[in-house]
Formats: structure tokens, sequence, C-alpha cells
């Protein structure tokens, strides 16, 4: 393979930035995850409200990401070109943005409390639901405030103080749950309301110690001088909207198929959507790690963007392509040999654990298809090509991908499995078409065009 597509100092410098961000981003994930295997352990019915819950929550959680994911490459770009005005001035606006953007998206969380009635017919899901739905909702302000600022430092290739904040906070939502529904300390035992308010504390913990970092660090004085001199500027809100929300809608509308698919799921029964929800999460450990690769990627390829050094950005984008695909091969290997013993660290019903094993068989055949995909659209966003990945989703997942999967699920009688295959379908098709996107526009750049 030609120096222009592999770089071994490149792998040296994508992993050095990709593991402190995929212990981060596997951070955020592992709320999800803590509040899915301790919803198991109290019984299908709260693991089916927590599923219905965290299924629509997620697709807006991801807008609420994607919006902050936009600063990544301007900032990586304008440290590239070192110019401090321009990355205080991303910062401050993009604060802002993101109050207004996520201030909205709260609303509407609180307006779809209503549909969850229609969402899924079963009452008794619906009332363990609605509590837990509007407390993750309420969470979505504090880590949206995190969010805004460890993206800023993750264009400055700073990750670490954000994966320490986020792992600290995982072990206080897991000693928080574990207080909240064992009734520890006299407290009265909240059961699935006492998760979702474990969660909001952990993620005010999150906000408070990243805000504190930003605050007192002394190379940042330089940051927090120019943040106060630095004027909110609407034109250049309006220019971050643009390109930022579509790197939010790319994250909700792959989210919001997962999310959707749960949906259906929940159509054929209980036991299917606790199934699917926790193969997803088990899932969604892996791609996590895949995300910390795309996120260093951006970063590199932003970096270089910003340097006009083109032949690096082709080097940078081909290379985290082929770290992430030896990684997912061996994650699929991972979910064939233990797909039997996965599902037992959630529940203990034996028809649920053999739904979650031949679910986490057709993980393992999206697994290489997953991170490509998504490093590959890491790659598109340090170039700032944004608007294509987004249609893609649009093709891949919504037209394709869960049209099929219903089909399979409830015209050819394949069930939960059905709409899997769906979800597989979809995932490759997005993986083929963002990779030969990644092709094509560095191609372009390195003939200086």
């Amino acid at each position: 393979m030609t120096k222009k597509y592999f770089s071994l100092q490149e792998v040296k410098q994508n992993i050095a930035i990709a593991i402190p961000v995929a212990i981060s981003q596997l951070g955020h994930m592992a709320v999800a995850v803590a509040d899915t295997i301790m919803a198991g352990n109290l019984g299908a019915l709260p693991l089916a409200a927590a599923t219905l819950a965290i299924s629509i929550f997620i697709p807006f959680m991801m807008i609420s990401v994607g919006m902050s994911y936009g600063i990544t490459p301007m900032v990586a770009i304008a440290d590239g070109e070192n110019n401090l005005p321009e990355i205080v001035k991303i910062l401050k606006n993009g604060f802002w943005l993101n109050m207004i953007m996520n201030f909205l998206l709260f609303i509407i969380l609180l307006l779809l409390v209503q549909l969850l009635p229609i969402i899924n017919p079963n009452p008794e899901i619906v009332a363990l639901a609605k509590p837990f739905f509007i407390l993750q909702s309420l969470s979505l302000i504090p880590l949206s405030v995190f969010l805004i600022i460890k993206q800023f430092l993750e264009g400055l290739a700073i990750t670490r103080v954000a994966t320490m904040i986020t792992i600290i906070a995982n072990v206080i939502n897991i000693g928080l749950i574990i207080v909240f529904t064992q009734g520890f300390f006299q407290l009265p035992n909240l059961g699935l309301t006492g998760i979702a308010y474990a969660t909001v504390i952990a993620r005010l913990f999150m906000l408070i110690a990243i805000v504190f970092y930003f605050m007192v660090r002394p190379d940042f004085k330089v940051y927090r001088k120019h943040f106060q001199i630095i004027k909110i500027e609407f034109k250049f809100i309006i220019h971050l909207f643009k390109n930022s929300i579509p790197i939010g809608l790319q994250l909700m509308l792959e989210s919001g198929a997962f999310g959707f698919a749960a949906i259906m799921a929940g159509w054929i029964g209980a036991k299917e959507i606790a199934a699917h929800q926790i193969s997803l999460n088990i899932a969604a450990i892996t791609y996590m790690a895949a995300t910390g690769i795309a996120a260093a990627t951006t970063v590199r390829v932003g970096h270089e963007w910003g340097k006009k050094n083109y032949t690096m950005i082709r080097t940078a984008a081909f290379t985290a392509l082929l770290v992430v695909f030896i990684y997912e091969l061996i994650s699929c290997l991972s979910f064939i040999l233990f797909k039997d013993l996965l599902p037992l660290v959630y529940i203990r019903e034996k028809i649920i654990v053999e739904l979650s094993a031949s679910l986490l068989m057709i993980t393992a055949l999206f697994q290489v298809s997953d991170g490509l995909q998504v490093v590959a659209m890491g790659a598109l966003r340090g170039i700032e090509d944004i608007r294509i990945p987004t249609i893609v989703a649009v093709i891949a997942y919504w037209l394709l991908g869960l049209p099929l999967g219903y089909f399979l699920a409830f015209k050819l009688h394949l069930g939960v499995q059905g709409i899997w295959y769906g979800l597989l379908a979809g995932l490759s098709i997005s993986a083929v078409l963002l990779c030969l996107r990644v092709h094509k526009k560095t191609s372009f750049l390195k003939r200086g065009l």
C-alpha cells in the first residue's frame, strides 16, 4: 500500500487522539447501557419502558451531539492556521447556538411525552416510561453544555480531560442507581424513576466539572480573555448552524433508525423490544470505539485542511479507515464467540437471552460496515463536506433499511430478526456510499482541485 493511502505515523497520531475520545464517547453510551442493565434487573416490563423512552430520547440527544460536533473541525482548522480569535469566536457563538437549539429540543421532547400511548399501546409500559422519559429529557440541558466545551477541547486535540470527567460521572451514575433502586440509606426504592434521577445528577456533575476545568486551566487564560471580548454575531451563528445541523441530522437519522426499529420491535411484543435494546446496547459499546476513531479522523483531517496539506488529508482518511476495518473485524469475531453469554449481563429470562443472541449474530455481520461508515463521515466532516452524507443517511436508513426491515419482519414473518436484517442492509449501503465519497473528495484535494 502506497504512502498516500497509509502512514504508520498517522496510525499512532490517530490512536493517540482516538483512545481518550472513544472512552469519553463510550462513557456517554455507558449511561444508557447502565440504565438498561439496571432496568433489566428490575424485570422485562421496566426494561421495555426504559427502551421505549431511550429509543425516542437518543435521536434527539444525537442532534445535540451532532450540533456540538460541528465546531470540532472548525476549531481544528483554525488551530491549524494558528488563528486564536477565530477559535474563541467559534466557541462563543457555538455555545449560544447550542443552548438555543437544546432548549428547543427539550420543549419538543416534553411535547412528545403525550405521544407515548400512541407509539406503544401497552398502558403499563407507558406509565413507567413517562417519568423516566421526562427526567432523561431534562438531562439534555447540562449534557449540551458539557458537549460544546468537550468538542472545543477535542478540536485542540485535548481529549483526556473530558474522558476522565465522563468516567467519574459514570461511576456516580451507577452508584446513585444502586442507591435509588435498592433503597439504601433509608431512601425509598424509586425503581425505574430512580435510574433517571441518577442520570440527571451525573450529567450535572459533568457540566460543573468541565466548566471548572476551563475556568482554572492557566494556559486557557487567553481563551477566557478573548471569550469576554469576542461579540456574539448573528450571521456567524447562522453559519455555524448551517455547518452543524447536517451533522446533527446525520446522527439523528442513524440513531433514529435504530429507535424506530425498537418501536417496530415493540409492535411484536415486550420480549422482542427487550431483546432489541439489549443487542443494541452491546453493539453500541463497540460502535463508540469506532466513533472515537472517527472523531480523531475529523481532528487530523481538519488540522491538515487548515494547513492546506492535501496529500496528508488523504493519508489521514484512509489510514483511519484501515484502522477501523481491523478493529471491527475483531469486534465481529467477539460477537460470534460470545453471543450466548453477553445478554446474561442484562437479564436472565431464557427467551429474551435467546432472542438477543440471534440478533447479536446479525450485529456481528454489520460491524465492519458500521465502523467504516462512521469513520468515513468523520473524514468528510474534517473537510466540511456534510450535506451529501446527510442525504446518504436518508437513503440508506429511511428509504431502504427500515422499509426492508418492516417487510421482512411483518410481511415475511421473520420477526425482530427481520428488522435487524433491514438495519444490516442500511449500514452496508451507507458504508459503501460514504467510502466512495471519501475517495472522490480526497482525490480532488490531492490534485489541488
